[in-house]
């Protein structure tokens, strides 16, 4: 019998494939911690909105996963996405490594890994690649995506 997280696990990756980021969001705890090398410290409502975004945002977007373990406490899975970065046209197929923590029935904790290099050489192009490696250059990228999420959670606030 599959453990009930490794379930939660795939639906909040099928909801992903949908870019239903309500049901994304209903997996997580409201108290939910998430990271990655872009977004590295969203809580609650924040993380929520994160993938609220990329949804709303995503172009020419498919998504994979496989390898879903979960017991009571932890899981982990791989999953894939392929999308148009919109701000330069290229096309990104990232491979990402995720590990969550979970608490009655829901993801307290999610961490994504992946390569940032490897990102910013698809997504940025020739200055990803001559650069995407610089600590400076992806202090850049996460100052970028943050005030994206920012805008984004001022706006879909002034909509009530």
């Amino acid at each position: 019998m599959r453990n009930p997280n490794a379930e939660l696990i795939s639906r909040f990756y099928r909801a992903f494939q949908q870019l239903d980021a309500e049901t994304m969001a209903a997996c997580y705890a409201e108290d939910v911690r998430f990271g990655d090398p872009v977004f590295q410290d969203l809580r609650g409502e924040e993380a929520a909105d994160m993938w609220r975004m990329l949804t709303a945002r995503a172009q020419d977007f498919s998504l994979t996963f496989d390898a879903v373990q979960a017991d009571d406490h932890q899981g982990s899975a791989r999953w894939t996405a392929r999308y148009l970065f919109s701000q330069t046209g290229n096309h990104v197929v990232n491979h990402i490594e995720a590990h969550f923590r979970f608490a009655d029935g829901k993801i307290i904790e999610h961490r994504d890994q992946f390569d940032l290099w490897s990102w910013a050489r698809q997504a940025l192009g020739r200055k990803g690649l001559l650069l995407g490696w610089a600590p400076p250059v992806q202090r850049a990228i996460r100052r970028q995506a943050a005030r994206g999420l920012e805008q984004f959670r001022a706006a879909r606030q002034a909509q009530g």
